[in-house]
């Protein structure tokens, strides 16, 4: 069996203000996002992971250095363009409020209703598209490595739409779970590389929060 750690980046500036970041924005991770890191290797140490795959964007890297270099054993590391964040389009760099008051509609929509999702509107990606890429390079992992841990560092609501489409849900429920939390972790188990198991979903405990701050999750 292939198990395959999904873990989203640190919270960033702009996570904190409510900013999208997308394809291309980004910004540099807060302070105490690498103290989190250090308490996601903690989390993490037991675990011999075979290689890590990490998205090409700085919060995704910084995230995927700092953790790799807080493990008691080395790992790989690897780009792979395909596990990018969403592109957003015009939204990139906006604050959720001025695109909640100039397109309520596809906001709610990318949140909460992915089958209503019209991305040509911000001329932006769709979700077929982003879980396609997504499946894709996890496929590939799991061919190349097979019965080992895997390491995949990567974005918020890319991951929440591979994550779903490899489990097989329709667009209609890709949202059901609810969304992921910046340096959470989510494990999916294989057989095949075809199927696909849910283990753990935006794991969060070893960050040891006393409060829900929305901010943390999209």
């Amino acid at each position: 069996m292939t198990k395959i750690y999904f873990i989203r980046h640190g919270k960033t500036e702009w996570n904190l203000a409510s900013r999208y970041q997308g394809a291309h924005g980004d910004s540099p991770l807060l302070p105490e996002s690498l103290t989190e890191i250090k308490l996601l290797a903690k989390y993490l140490a037991p675990v011999k992971f075979a290689h890590a795959y990490v998205s090409p964007l700085l919060r995704a890297q910084t995230t995927a250095k700092e953790l790799i270099a807080a493990l008691p054993q080395p790992v790989p590391m690897t780009t792979d363009e395909r596990l990018r964040e969403f592109d957003l389009g015009k939204m990139e760099g906006m604050r959720f409020a001025d695109v909640a008051k100039r397109w309520p509609t596809i906001q709610e929509n990318f949140h909460h209703h992915a089958d209503l999702y019209d991305e040509q509107i911000i001329g932006g990606e769709s979700f077929s598209a982003v879980i396609a890429r997504f499946k894709e390079a996890i496929g590939e992992y799991v061919a190349m490595i097979p019965e080992q841990n895997i390491l995949v560092v990567s974005h918020g609501a890319a991951l929440n739409a591979g994550i779903n489409g490899l489990l097989g849900l329709p667009l209609a429920h890709l949202k059901d779970k609810g969304g992921l939390s910046n340096t959470s972790t989510t494990i999916l188990s294989t057989v095949d590389g075809k199927s696909y198991q849910l283990l753990q979903w935006n794991e969060t405990g070893y960050l040891h929060k006393t409060k829900v701050d929305p901010t943390d999750t999209i």
